[in-house]
Protein backbone atom coordinates (compact mmCIF):
# COMPACT_ATOMS: atom_id res chain seq x y z
CA UNK A 1 0.00 0.00 0.00
CA UNK A 2 3.04 2.35 0.04
CA UNK A 3 2.47 3.55 -3.52
CA UNK A 4 -1.21 3.99 -2.74
CA UNK A 5 -0.48 6.09 0.32
CA UNK A 6 1.97 8.27 -1.62
CA UNK A 7 -0.57 8.72 -4.41
CA UNK A 8 -3.30 10.12 -2.19
CA UNK A 9 -1.22 11.86 0.47
CA UNK A 10 -1.74 15.25 -1.19
CA UNK A 11 -5.46 14.88 -1.80
CA UNK A 12 -7.76 17.52 -0.26
CA UNK A 13 -10.43 16.44 2.16
CA UNK A 14 -13.83 15.82 0.52
CA UNK A 15 -16.32 18.69 0.29
CA UNK A 16 -19.66 17.94 1.94
CA UNK A 17 -22.41 19.80 3.72
CA UNK A 18 -22.33 20.21 7.49
CA UNK A 19 -24.08 16.92 8.13
CA UNK A 20 -21.79 15.04 5.72
CA UNK A 21 -18.69 16.54 7.28
CA UNK A 22 -19.51 14.84 10.56
CA UNK A 23 -19.40 11.44 8.89
CA UNK A 24 -16.38 11.94 6.67
CA UNK A 25 -13.15 10.35 7.76
CA UNK A 26 -10.09 12.55 7.73
CA UNK A 27 -7.54 11.69 5.09
CA UNK A 28 -4.96 10.17 7.40
CA UNK A 29 -7.55 7.92 9.03
CA UNK A 30 -8.77 6.76 5.65
CA UNK A 31 -5.28 5.84 4.44
CA UNK A 32 -4.51 3.94 7.62
CA UNK A 33 -7.83 2.08 7.64
CA UNK A 34 -7.59 1.10 3.98
CA UNK A 35 -4.10 -0.26 4.57
CA UNK A 36 -5.39 -2.40 7.43
CA UNK A 37 -8.43 -3.62 5.48
CA UNK A 38 -6.36 -4.44 2.39
CA UNK A 39 -3.97 -6.58 4.47
CA UNK A 40 -6.94 -8.50 5.85
CA UNK A 41 -8.70 -8.69 2.46
CA UNK A 42 -11.71 -6.99 4.01
CA UNK A 43 -13.41 -5.44 0.99
CA UNK A 44 -16.68 -4.56 2.74
CA UNK A 45 -15.03 -2.50 5.48
CA UNK A 46 -12.79 -0.71 2.98
CA UNK A 47 -15.79 0.26 0.86
CA UNK A 48 -17.65 1.40 3.97
CA UNK A 49 -14.71 3.68 4.86
CA UNK A 50 -14.61 5.14 1.35
CA UNK A 51 -18.38 5.65 1.39
CA UNK A 52 -18.19 7.46 4.71
CA UNK A 53 -15.27 9.58 3.53
CA UNK A 54 -17.14 11.00 0.55
CA UNK A 55 -20.31 11.66 2.54
CA UNK A 56 -22.50 8.89 1.10
CA UNK A 57 -24.47 6.29 3.05
CA UNK A 58 -24.52 3.10 0.94
CA UNK A 59 -22.13 1.50 -1.54
CA UNK A 60 -22.50 -1.07 -4.29
CA UNK A 61 -19.44 -2.36 -6.12
CA UNK A 62 -20.39 -4.14 -9.33
CA UNK A 63 -18.73 -5.91 -12.22
CA UNK A 64 -20.00 -3.56 -14.89
CA UNK A 65 -18.74 -5.91 -17.62
CA UNK A 66 -21.02 -8.67 -16.26
CA UNK A 67 -24.12 -6.51 -15.85
CA UNK A 68 -25.65 -7.85 -19.07
CA UNK A 69 -25.81 -11.35 -17.55
CA UNK A 70 -28.92 -12.72 -15.88
CA UNK A 71 -29.04 -12.83 -12.10
CA UNK A 72 -26.93 -10.90 -9.63
CA UNK A 73 -23.47 -12.25 -10.48
CA UNK A 74 -22.33 -8.72 -11.29
CA UNK A 75 -22.54 -7.69 -7.61
CA UNK A 76 -19.15 -7.81 -5.86
CA UNK A 77 -20.03 -6.16 -2.55
CA UNK A 78 -23.01 -4.09 -1.45
CA UNK A 79 -24.90 -2.76 1.54
CA UNK A 80 -27.79 -1.46 -0.58
CA UNK A 81 -31.24 -2.95 0.22
CA UNK A 82 -31.55 -6.24 -1.65
CA UNK A 83 -34.75 -5.30 -3.51
CA UNK A 84 -33.07 -2.14 -4.81
CA UNK A 85 -30.03 -4.12 -5.98
CA UNK A 86 -32.19 -6.65 -7.79
CA UNK A 87 -34.11 -3.89 -9.56
CA UNK A 88 -30.94 -1.98 -10.34
CA UNK A 89 -29.52 -5.02 -12.13
CA UNK A 90 -32.09 -4.57 -14.89
CA UNK A 91 -31.31 -0.84 -15.09
CA UNK A 92 -27.58 -1.53 -15.44
CA UNK A 93 -28.19 -4.10 -18.14
CA UNK A 94 -30.27 -1.63 -20.13
CA UNK A 95 -27.66 1.12 -19.76
CA UNK A 96 -24.89 -1.28 -20.77
CA UNK A 97 -26.78 -2.29 -23.92
CA UNK A 98 -27.32 1.34 -24.96
CA UNK A 99 -23.70 2.41 -24.49
CA UNK A 100 -21.14 1.87 -27.23
CA UNK A 101 -17.47 1.03 -26.61
CA UNK A 102 -16.25 4.59 -27.15
CA UNK A 103 -18.71 5.93 -24.58
CA UNK A 104 -17.67 3.22 -22.12
CA UNK A 105 -14.02 4.21 -22.48
CA UNK A 106 -14.74 7.93 -22.07
CA UNK A 107 -16.86 7.30 -18.96
CA UNK A 108 -13.98 5.85 -16.91
CA UNK A 109 -13.38 7.84 -13.70
CA UNK A 110 -16.14 10.31 -14.60
CA UNK A 111 -18.76 10.42 -11.82
CA UNK A 112 -22.32 10.54 -13.14
CA UNK A 113 -25.59 11.03 -11.30
CA UNK A 114 -28.52 8.85 -12.33
CA UNK A 115 -32.10 8.66 -11.12
CA UNK A 116 -33.51 5.52 -9.55
CA UNK A 117 -36.60 4.08 -11.31
CA UNK A 118 -39.90 5.38 -9.95
CA UNK A 119 -40.92 1.94 -8.70
CA UNK A 120 -37.96 1.75 -6.30
CA UNK A 121 -38.65 2.86 -2.73
CA UNK A 122 -35.82 4.48 -0.79
CA UNK A 123 -35.53 5.37 2.87
CA UNK A 124 -36.86 8.74 3.94
CA UNK A 125 -34.22 11.45 3.54
CA UNK A 126 -32.29 9.48 0.91
CA UNK A 127 -31.83 11.09 -2.49
CA UNK A 128 -33.52 9.41 -5.44
CA UNK A 129 -30.33 10.01 -7.37
CA UNK A 130 -27.30 7.76 -7.06
CA UNK A 131 -23.73 8.37 -8.14
CA UNK A 132 -21.87 5.89 -10.36
CA UNK A 133 -18.12 5.85 -11.02
CA UNK A 134 -16.63 3.29 -13.41
CA UNK A 135 -12.99 2.19 -13.39
CA UNK A 136 -10.82 -0.75 -14.43
CA UNK A 137 -9.05 -3.32 -12.28
CA UNK A 138 -6.95 -5.34 -14.67
CA UNK A 139 -9.28 -6.53 -17.40
CA UNK A 140 -12.42 -6.07 -15.32
CA UNK A 141 -14.62 -2.99 -15.62
CA UNK A 142 -16.15 -2.13 -12.26
CA UNK A 143 -18.61 0.47 -11.08
CA UNK A 144 -18.93 1.98 -7.62
CA UNK A 145 -22.47 3.21 -6.98
CA UNK A 146 -23.31 5.39 -4.02
CA UNK A 147 -26.54 6.37 -2.29
CA UNK A 148 -26.48 9.60 -0.30
CA UNK A 149 -28.79 11.87 1.74
CA UNK A 150 -30.96 14.45 -0.01
CA UNK A 151 -29.16 17.37 1.62
CA UNK A 152 -25.62 16.25 0.67
CA UNK A 153 -23.68 17.76 -2.23
CA UNK A 154 -20.95 15.37 -3.32
CA UNK A 155 -17.79 16.96 -4.72
CA UNK A 156 -16.86 15.80 -8.24
CA UNK A 157 -13.16 15.98 -7.35
CA UNK A 158 -13.69 13.90 -4.21
CA UNK A 159 -15.71 11.35 -6.13
CA UNK A 160 -12.99 10.94 -8.74
CA UNK A 161 -10.46 10.52 -5.93
CA UNK A 162 -12.63 7.87 -4.30
CA UNK A 163 -13.08 6.12 -7.64
CA UNK A 164 -9.31 5.98 -8.12
CA UNK A 165 -8.76 4.83 -4.56
CA UNK A 166 -11.47 2.17 -4.85
CA UNK A 167 -9.70 0.80 -7.93
CA UNK A 168 -6.41 0.62 -6.03
CA UNK A 169 -8.03 -0.91 -2.98
CA UNK A 170 -10.03 -3.45 -5.00
CA UNK A 171 -6.86 -4.59 -6.77
CA UNK A 172 -5.27 -5.35 -3.37
CA UNK A 173 -8.23 -7.43 -2.20
CA UNK A 174 -7.66 -9.97 -4.96
CA UNK A 175 -9.85 -12.75 -6.31
CA UNK A 176 -13.13 -11.70 -4.78
CA UNK A 177 -13.17 -8.53 -6.88
CA UNK A 178 -11.58 -9.77 -10.09
CA UNK A 179 -12.99 -13.19 -10.82
CA UNK A 180 -10.58 -14.09 -13.59
CA UNK A 181 -12.25 -17.39 -14.36
CA UNK A 182 -15.22 -15.40 -15.67
CA UNK A 183 -13.36 -12.53 -17.27
CA UNK A 184 -13.81 -13.76 -20.81
CA UNK A 185 -15.58 -17.01 -21.62
CA UNK A 186 -14.84 -16.82 -25.35
CA UNK A 187 -13.94 -20.10 -26.99
CA UNK A 188 -10.75 -20.56 -29.01
CA UNK A 189 -12.75 -20.39 -32.26
CA UNK A 190 -14.48 -17.20 -31.15
CA UNK A 191 -11.12 -15.65 -30.30
CA UNK A 192 -9.78 -16.68 -33.71
CA UNK A 193 -12.73 -15.05 -35.45
CA UNK A 194 -12.30 -11.93 -33.32
CA UNK A 195 -8.63 -11.77 -34.31
CA UNK A 196 -9.37 -12.07 -38.02
CA UNK A 197 -12.15 -9.46 -38.05
CA UNK A 198 -9.75 -7.13 -36.23
CA UNK A 199 -7.40 -7.74 -39.17
CA UNK A 200 -10.12 -6.51 -41.53
CA UNK A 201 -11.14 -9.90 -42.90
CA UNK A 202 -14.69 -10.58 -44.09
CA UNK A 203 -16.72 -13.63 -43.06
CA UNK A 204 -16.00 -15.26 -46.42
CA UNK A 205 -12.26 -14.70 -46.00
CA UNK A 206 -12.26 -16.03 -42.43
CA UNK A 207 -14.20 -19.09 -43.62
CA UNK A 208 -11.45 -19.86 -46.13
CA UNK A 209 -8.70 -19.26 -43.55
CA UNK A 210 -10.28 -21.50 -40.89
CA UNK A 211 -11.76 -24.05 -43.31
CA UNK A 212 -15.32 -23.79 -42.04
CA UNK A 213 -18.53 -22.39 -43.51
CA UNK A 214 -19.44 -18.71 -43.72
CA UNK A 215 -22.60 -19.32 -41.66
CA UNK A 216 -20.54 -20.91 -38.89
CA UNK A 217 -18.21 -17.90 -38.89
CA UNK A 218 -21.18 -15.55 -38.58
CA UNK A 219 -22.54 -17.63 -35.69
CA UNK A 220 -19.19 -17.34 -33.90
CA UNK A 221 -19.10 -13.59 -34.43
CA UNK A 222 -22.68 -13.23 -33.21
CA UNK A 223 -21.73 -15.19 -30.09
CA UNK A 224 -18.73 -12.91 -29.53
CA UNK A 225 -20.91 -9.80 -29.69
CA UNK A 226 -23.44 -11.33 -27.30
CA UNK A 227 -20.79 -12.27 -24.74
CA UNK A 228 -19.03 -8.89 -24.95
CA UNK A 229 -22.32 -6.92 -25.00
CA UNK A 230 -21.37 -5.19 -28.25
CA UNK A 231 -23.71 -4.44 -31.13
CA UNK A 232 -21.41 -4.22 -34.16
CA UNK A 233 -18.17 -5.78 -35.36
CA UNK A 234 -16.42 -2.46 -34.87
CA UNK A 235 -17.49 -2.34 -31.22
CA UNK A 236 -16.37 -5.95 -30.75
CA UNK A 237 -12.95 -5.05 -32.17
CA UNK A 238 -12.71 -2.01 -29.86
CA UNK A 239 -13.63 -4.23 -26.91
CA UNK A 240 -11.00 -6.77 -27.91
CA UNK A 241 -8.28 -4.14 -28.23
CA UNK A 242 -9.18 -2.52 -24.90
CA UNK A 243 -9.04 -5.87 -23.12
CA UNK A 244 -5.90 -7.20 -24.87
CA UNK A 245 -7.78 -10.06 -26.55
CA UNK A 246 -6.17 -9.53 -29.96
Amino acid sequence: MDALQTEIAAWPAPVTTARGAGRALVKEQLIRKLGEFAERGNLAKGLAALTDYVGATHHLLARYDLSQDDGLDFVVCSNWPFDVVRRLGKVMSQLHAKTNEMEKCLSVMQPVFLSLPDDIDVARGTSREYCAITFNVGRARLALMLLFPEDIILSQDSLRDVGLLTGYFASFTGDRTVRTDRDFDLTERELECLFWISEGKTSDEIAVILGISRNTINNYITSVMRKTATKTRSEAIAYAVRNNLV
